[in-house]
């Protein structure tokens, strides 16, 4: 089994770091988009969060990684449940590459039970394996139309239904999304792009000093992984403890009205669409809070998540083709002229 390359490890690209947590901290964030340049970390980054993950406590032998704690299950009656038993193993990081077939994808009838027993038996798929955990697509862009919209239809109600060769079946799919790309290749389909709480813009970093840090870290991790992790391990522990006391300190964390209302007077600012931006702020802010060990959502912390939370839903002006960080931006100081932007 490889060694992934340490999350505290990954030199700059602070914001995709920051997205990547506050995501694994609260999942109805809903996921992290990162756009960029090739070469600047981003699969890395995602790879990485696996290694950096507590262990979640399952059912043991359950094909579909159900939280003990939580009635439904896809298989009634089931086995595995009725055995009683748990075990923790780590949280599931699943790749879906982009020429995987629907079938592999959702799940299907098992040929070698229909051929070999004569019964119909379902054999789950990639949604499946990725339950309670992170879905993870590389070059998000490219995928077909036809996954496209399965994703969607999963991501927004949290389950897989399978109606095929006889077959009906319906099991739980929460997952995190985290999709990753290059804008040069072609861009993403405005309703999947909507459900992505977060987007991230990486670049290749600009700083001399930065680019030899990249280097060297990367250049000493692939002649010894093993010595390297070891380095890096009382960082990974830091951040991990940090993720562990934000996910229990999350439903503690106070949103005052006030903070509400910031968070619409910025949506409204920018004309996003519906309200969607505004949840995703909020929460984005409250797992922020969470992970800097505060109270209370203030502005700060509505800052710092504004452009991942909003530069992907505003509307396209044909007359003022600013960036979008830039528009938003712009708008956080007109709404808080005491702070720098």
């Amino acid at each position: 089994m490889s060694i992934p390359f340490p999350f505290s490890a990954i030199v700059a690209q602070d914001e995709m770091k920051l997205a990547i947590l506050i995501a694994a901290v609260d999942a109805r964030v809903g996921g992290v988009l990162i756009f960029g340049d090739r070469g600047t970390g981003k699969s890395t980054a995602v790879r990485a969060l696996a290694a950096l993950l507590p262990k979640m406590r399952t059912v043991s032998g359950c094909r579909y990684g159900c939280d003990p704690a939580q009635p439904f299950c896809a298989e009634a009656p089931c086995a595995a449940r009725q055995a009683g038993k748990s075990a923790l193993l780590p949280v599931p990081v699943v790749d879906l590459p982009l020429g995987a077939t629907e079938d592999r994808v959702v799940g299907a009838l098992d040929i070698e039970k229909a051929l070999t027993q004569g019964t119909r038996s379902f054999e789950p798929g990639l949604l499946a394996r990725a339950n309670r955990g992170f879905l993870y697509i590389d070059e998000v862009n490219l995928l077909e139309d036809h996954l496209v919209d399965l994703l969607i239809d999963v991501a927004a109600s949290g389950e897989n239904v399978v109606e095929r060769e006889g077959l009906s079946v319906r099991h739980p799919s929460r997952f995190v999304l985290v999709g990753s790309g290059n804008p040069e290749e072609g861009e993403l389909r405005p309703q999947l792009l909507d459900r992505f709480g977060l987007a991230v813009d990486v670049k290749t970093p600009t700083d001399l000093a930065t680019r030899v840090e990249v280097v060297k870290r990367r250049d000493a991790f692939e002649r010894d992984p093993v010595a390297f992790t070891a380095l890096w391990k009382k960082d990974e522990d830091k951040t991990r403890r940090r993720l562990v006391a934000a996910r229990e300190q999350l439903a503690d964390v106070a949103v005052p009205d006030s903070a509400l209302q910031r968070c619409a007077e910025l949506c409204m600012a920018l004309g996003t669409d519906g309200l969607r931006g505004e949840l995703t702020v909020m929460r984005a802010a409250r797992a922020l809070a969470a992970l800097e060990d505060s109270a209370t959502v203030g502005d700060a912390q509505i800052r710092r998540v504004a452009k991942p939370a909003l530069r992907h839903r505003l509307r396209r002006d044909p007359l003022d083709d600013t960036d979008a960080s830039v528009r938003v931006d712009r708008v956080l100081g007109e709404l808080f002229p005491d702070r720098a932007a």
